[in-house]
């Protein structure tokens, strides 16, 4: 902890999402196998520490490094965390080595969450924060970081948070025809109204989250007051009374954008938010186009039932 305190210290404004965020909403097609996650399975934070290409540069291993004398081309992340899934061993994961030695890429081993030191449930004394990917990856109470020549077979890599078709289910499922998951799609999601929420007919705040994995930006957020019929686009920002202008600052590269907008909603109807990232990708519209046997990555149109109560 010494020598990684001794090093540039960085803060990198950055949001972790389960894989399985929304997960609930998912189930509701079909039964899947997780926790039952409603929307709330993600936090943005400003984690302070050491960049991982730091680190790694210390010991040899330059920058944007694809693979290292001794053919390694993955760093493994072990936790001193022990799970039944690896019988009773660490919980691991990993990530490319190209991307841990990116600086860009802003892999952090963070000491310090908004500023205060990190605490025992965060953490605390050292966990590596992956921006942009699933959370899954951002190992807490780290114990051990290898550099390795295939990616980790630690169960949570090799045996679930991986996304396979509506056709796949547990008698016909294949781990090894799937990457581990890593990047999040884009994700919208409305906080203001609770699905379902009784209102007095009028002007309605509608707001709420938009994130997108791999550093991409928020391009546009629309909101539908008539079920899909016709849409308004809503307002950005990341920070209170600051527009937010994708990749206007690097910082926040990695962080969620909060949107809002104000509607006249006069009648029972169906309120629907969907978000476009910095390349163009949209949400899917329906929720039975992307399930899957494992229920993560539900990133469909979020829809919540309104009724107008005189």
């Amino acid at each position: 902890m010494e020598d990684i305190r001794k090093l540039p210290k960085y803060n990198v404004t950055a949001t972790l999402q389960c894989a399985g965020n929304r997960r609930t909403a998912m189930s509701k097609t079909k039964t899947v196998k997780g926790v039952g996650w409603d929307v709330s399975a993600i936090g943005n934070a400003v984690w302070g520490g050491a960049k991982l290409a730091d680190v790694l540069e210390l010991l040899g291993i330059s920058k944007l490094t694809t693979i290292t004398h001794l053919n390694g081309k993955h760093v493994e992340f072990v936790s001193v965390d022990k799970c039944k899934e690896e019988n009773g061993g660490p919980y691991k994961a990993s990530i490319p080595l190209i991307q841990a030695t990116n600086p860009e890429a802003d892999v952090v081993l963070a000491y310090e969450m908004n500023g205060e030191p990190l605490t025992r449930d965060h953490g605390y004394p050292l966990r590596v924060v992956v921006p942009g990917v699933i959370g899954a990856r951002s190992v807490k109470w780290l114990e051990a970081i290898n550099i390795i020549a295939e990616e980790c077979q630690g169960f949570f890599m090799q045996k679930d948070y991986k996304m396979f078709p509506p056709s796949v289910n547990w008698d016909n499922i294949n781990w090894s025809t799937r990457r581990p998951q890593m990047d999040f799609p884009v994700q919208c999601v409305i906080c203001s109204l609770d699905d379902v929420t009784t209102i007095k007919p009028g002007k309605v705040k509608i707001s709420g989250y938009a994130a997108s994995g791999g550093g991409r930006g928020i391009e546009r957020v629309d909101v539908s007051v008539d079920g899909g019929k016709s849409w308004i686009e809503a307002s950005r920002f990341q920070k209170s009374g600051i527009p937010y202008i994708t990749d206007a600052d690097n910082s926040v590269k990695w962080a969620w954008v909060l949107f809002e907008v104000t509607a006249d909603i006069l009648h029972n109807t169906e309120v629907i938010a969907k978000a476009v990232d910095s390349a163009a990708n949209i949400q899917p519209e329906k929720v039975e186009d992307i399930w899957n046997l494992r229920g993560i990555l539900n990133t469909s149109w979020h829809r919540i039932q309104v009724q107008v109560a005189h």
